[in-house]
């Protein structure tokens, strides 16, 4: 007689209660379709809390520096879950199949490799890493481990696509039409429907606090740089503060610019130059900014305005033959008609754990989403310099600028690395 999955964990009596039957048991990093995958989330906080159903996966283990994180995690199941404060412990957890990373962007590369290293697949919130150095070894470690590896930002499959009000597989239609024209200048601004958050500025000269006791601040550091603790640097308001993120560009980034790099079939290269127009930044605060421009070698653009920086009547794709403006509207005569006769664009992945049991790359990945990730972290750099830069699509590094290319990591704190 057949025993499945299910049976099996039957006979075990009151131990299978709390145990799962990861992938890696299975064999060959296979699991049978049938079976309910498992996950950990490492951080409990409003990111890692609102995101719990996906999927059918199965909750069995959460982590967080910050006791009363975890215990608002432990009460996000019925069923006991294990508890962790240390990442490392829930990677070797033997229960999990995905790493759900859900921390502040400074940890998201090391836990990803870690993760990888471990055999497992990884979920991870956006921007994929913090630094372009980052974004590198993790995309190395997800290739050499042979993890599936998702970077949670879904806009280049689903969903209306904010000021747009369609989702984005029209767009791309349009746009691989060629009846706009090449090359294209995508402008994100709030006159297009797409706001950068500017209220995720840091604060100067933040007065150093005492710690609460339910937060392991030297692990919530991580590998960031010391500073004094400050509870504007944690939690909600972390993304201020260069250490952590990037403010709304390094918060909206991913989810506002993936879109256009797959709209205008980038996935595979990055722009060559960014040019910024900025107050000069604070070295640890983040602040804000007017523009940002990413130019590509063949001359297509993506522009960035804050605020309401910008001409109102900018399209939000403009073309030498035609523009797309806020709601999808298009300038070109009977251009619905038009567009029906050409091909749709080629399908993708677009739930993770087909990924996962079919071992197929996701949509959005570990290569397209460093892309991305590039360009946000391209943009961050300039800021912080406050000057045009130049980049090497290929060598992944800024031309001539020994300045910037210190920033494409961040000297880790010991005795952490990746």
């Amino acid at each position: 007689m057949k025993t499945n999955r299910r049976d099996f964990l039957k006979t075990l009596g009151g131990v299978a209660a709390f145990t799962v039957v990861p992938r890696h048991v299975l064999g060959n990093g296979f699991i049978a379709p049938s079976d309910q995958l498992t996950k950990g989330i490492i951080g409990t906080g409003g990111m890692g809390r609102g995101h719990l159903n996906y999927e059918g996966t199965r909750l069995v283990a959460i982590c967080d520096v910050d006791k009363k994180h975890l215990e608002l995690g432990k009460n996000l199941v019925k069923d006991k879950i294990a508890a962790y404060t240390d990442f490392r412990d829930l990677i070797l957890d033997k229960n999990v199949d995905i790493v759900h990373i859900a921390t502040p962007p400074h940890w998201h590369g090391i836990m990803s490799v870690e993760a990888a290293k471990a055999g497992k697949d990884i979920w991870c919130e956006k921007p994929m890493t913090r630094t372009i150095g980052e974004g590198k070894r993790v995309m190395e470690a997800v290739k050499q481990y042979g993890s599936m590896f998702r970077l949670n930002t879904w806009f280049r499959f689903k969903d209306p696509f904010y000021g747009l009000g369609t989702p984005v597989k029209p767009l791309k239609k349009l746009v691989q039409s060629g009846m706009l024209g090449w090359p294209l200048k995508v402008t994100i601004s709030k006159h297009t429907g797409f706001d950068w958050k500017f209220y995720w500025v840091g604060k100067e000269y933040l007065e150093p606090q005492p710690v609460p006791a339910e937060l392991d601040y030297d692990m919530w550091l991580g590998p960031a740089p010391y500073k004094p603790y400050n509870a504007h640097r944690v939690h909600q308001t972390f993304r201020g503060y260069w250490d952590y993120d990037g403010g709304g560009l390094g918060d909206m980034g991913q989810h506002y610019i993936d879109p256009v790099q797959y709209i205008l079939g980038k996935d595979h290269t990055s722009p060559v130059k960014v040019e910024v127009d900025a107050p000069q930044q604070h070295p640890d605060a983040v602040g804000t900014w007017r523009s940002i421009t990413y130019t590509y070698e063949d001359g297509c653009q993506i522009v960035l305005w804050g605020g309401d920086y910008g001409n109102p009547d900018t399209p939000y794709i403009a073309g030498p033959n035609g523009n797309v403006y806020k709601n999808f509207v298009c300038d070109i005569p009977n251009w619905e008609k038009k567009l029906a006769d050409y091909p749709e664009p080629e399908p993708q992945i677009s739930e993770f754990l087909t990924s996962v049991k079919t071992r197929q790359k996701f949509a959005l990945n570990e290569e397209n989403g460093f892309r991305s990730a590039t360009i946000v972290n391209m943009g961050a750099v300039a800021l912080r310099l406050n000057r045009t830069l130049h980049f090497d699509p290929v060598k992944l590094e800024f031309v001539n600028d020994e300045a910037a290319n210190r920033l494409l990591d961040q000297p880790a704190r010991a005795p952490w690395n990746i």
